[in-house]
């Protein structure tokens, strides 16, 4: 029986230690200690873009890996209420064209038998990185003010 909640998420701490473990302190990434802990049939959602089953999501999480210099992951508070987690996160990031950046969000993860089967990113991808672009960060900005105020 050990073997089969060996990749069973038990609780909130269990989760964000699984979480910090993805991300080096030296800024590398390495998704394969958590992967385990997602269903075959993940449904992952942000704002770019949907995917669905654990090959797609372990693709994009190398996509990511491979377009960044520099990537660290901390998580600021975190919450599990029975099979629903939310993670307030930073994600401070380092593109290879550009400088440092980070990105705010938070996380809302269902479990299904203690493996994520769902995850949906909640983040404000422009505003966060183009405010860390000194060409667009102005001009993001001017844009935003006059459309909205």
């Amino acid at each position: 029986m050990a073997a089969m909640d060996e990749f069973r998420i038990r609780d909130i701490e269990h989760l964000k230690s699984l979480w910090r473990d993805i991300y080096a302190p030296s800024g590398g990434i390495d998704w394969s200690s958590m992967l385990p802990y997602y269903a075959e049939d993940i449904r992952f959602r942000d704002a770019v873009q949907e995917i669905r089953g654990q090959e797609r999501f372990a693709a994009m999480t190398r996509r990511l890996a491979k377009r960044s210099r520099k990537l660290r992951f901390l998580i600021h508070n975190a919450v599990m209420e029975g099979d629903v987690a939310f993670l307030e996160w930073e994600m401070v990031i380092s593109y290879w064209k550009f400088p440092e950046s980070s990105v705010y969000g938070t996380s809302r993860l269902v479990l299904r038998d203690g493996k994520v089967a769902e995850q949906r990113d909640y983040f404000d991808l422009w505003g966060d990185i183009w405010d860390n672009i000194p060409f667009l960060a102005r001009v993001y900005r001017f844009f935003m003010r006059r459309a909205f105020g």
